[in-house]
């Protein structure tokens, strides 16, 4: 693998980092500003809603440059906001500088994703991709935890000031390690645009909004449920939470390697173990050891989906990949969003902080179908594998792939 994905991944560590630690340091930056914990939440909102609305809005500004230059104008962004954030002076001035790094999240991975795959041979791009993504994979390892450590300990500006400095390290190293890949020529934003004509390109989102929202359904209240349910102490949500992560770091290894060699088995197989294990979670919840177990296995199997999706938004938009790359990272914060809020509303019903695994569980199930009907109308010529004909002319696709 190219050094470049290391460079890529760092980036991806420190933006996957600031993206989570939050969560463990509102009480702190509640405090410190004088607001209330659900108007701290504002910071976790904020920064979701700017990963949707950014990922676009960025990368249609970066059509008129390589993306090199724009993944370097992006982890600026990153730098300015979490500085911003750290010597925030009002809480309103901390939520912007979250805005602002959250703008830089979608197109980051959106862009990066295709450099990746653009860095490599065509039967290694999802392996590539998920190299990249390793770095967001171990920021929920190594990353989250310690900086909640450091926050908690030393203050949490101290720990948006450390992540703005990873954001210097991830922006030296693209600067030094990235090529500098020229501007495809030939590819516009009609272009861009058009591949959301293609049927194949909506479904692969789909599929990633449910699949991923399927974990993010009982990942969300996974605190209340350990807590209540299972038994365990508030302070082992914190080892339960890095079970979660070693699980996504090996599933996301998993799924780009075997991506690479059978892209719609590795999502069957992934999509259905990830239901069928959500669904039993509701059960093993009440047991420590199996509860432990099932939360590795959603973190394995949930982010096992993370490079096929990817790699297939990026084959069938392969004329015009960047918007739909960056808009199908905007689409697993959709999914999250969306499990979280119907996962609230089957607790707030009354049916209990395991009833949110249900959800998940059909989320996942109803991701699974959708890919069972996209490589059933692949296979009858129902939808192109590639750009919407007409939208890309061949010579111009030819300049794209060189």
């Amino acid at each position: 693998m190219p050094l470049a994905l290391v460079a890529l991944a760092i980036g991806a560590f420190g933006i996957g980092t600031t993206e989570f630690v939050i969560m463990g340091l509102l009480p702190e930056v509640a405090g410190d500003f004088g607001v209330s914990i659900p108007t701290a939440g504002f910071l976790v909102t904020g920064y979701a809603l700017g990963v949707m609305f950014g990922a676009p809005l960025m990368t249609v500004l970066g059509t008129k440059v390589s993306r090199k230059r724009m993944l370097m104008v992006l982890m600026g962004l990153f730098i300015v906001g979490n500085l911003l954030s750290a010597v925030a002076p009002v809480f309103s001035v901390m939520l912007i500088g979250r805005v602002v790094a959250s703008l830089a999240h979608g197109a980051f991975f959106g862009i990066g994703a295709v450099v990746a795959a653009e860095l490599v041979a065509p039967d290694k791009k999802a392996g590539a991709i998920a190299m990249m993504f390793t770095g967001l994979t171990v920021a929920n390892v190594v990353g989250v935890p310690l900086g909640t450590l450091v926050g908690q300990s030393v203050g949490w500006r101290v720990t948006f000031a450390v992540v703005a400095a990873l954001g210097v390290v991830g922006l030296l190293g693209i600067a030094r390690l990235v090529p500098d890949m020229p501007k495809p020529e030939g590819v516009s934003l009609r272009h861009e645009v058009a591949a959301f004509k293609n049927v194949q390109v909506l479904l692969a989102m789909a599929m990633t909004v449910l699949g991923f929202g399927g974990v993010f359904a009982a990942i969300t209240y996974i605190a209340p449920m350990m807590t209540h349910v299972t038994g365990f102490a508030e302070g082992s949500v914190t080892w339960l939470l890095v079970l979660f992560g070693l699980g996504m770091v090996v599933g996301n290894l998993v799924g780009g390697r075997f991506a690479d060699r059978a892209l719609m088995p590795m999502l069957y197989i992934s999509l259905s173990g990830l239901a069928v294990v959500l669904a039993l979670f509701t059960l093993t919840a009440h047991d420590k050891i199996l509860s432990a177990v099932s939360i590795a296995l959603i973190g394995a199997l949930g982010f096992a989906t993370v490079p096929p999706l990817q790699k297939r938004v990026l084959d069938q938009a392969h004329g015009a990949p960047t918007l739909a790359s960056a808009m199908n990272i905007g689409a697993f914060n959709l999914g999250n969003a969306l499990s979280a809020w119907l996962g609230g509303m089957v607790i707030a019903a009354g049916l209990g902080y395991t009833a949110p695994n249900w959800v998940g569980a059909v989320l996942a199930a109803a991701a699974l179908v959708l890919a069972v009907l996209s490589a059933a109308l692949e296979r009858r010529g129902g939808a192109p594998s590639t750009v919407v004909a007409g939208s890309v002319p061949a010579q111009e696709r030819a300049a794209v792939h060189g």
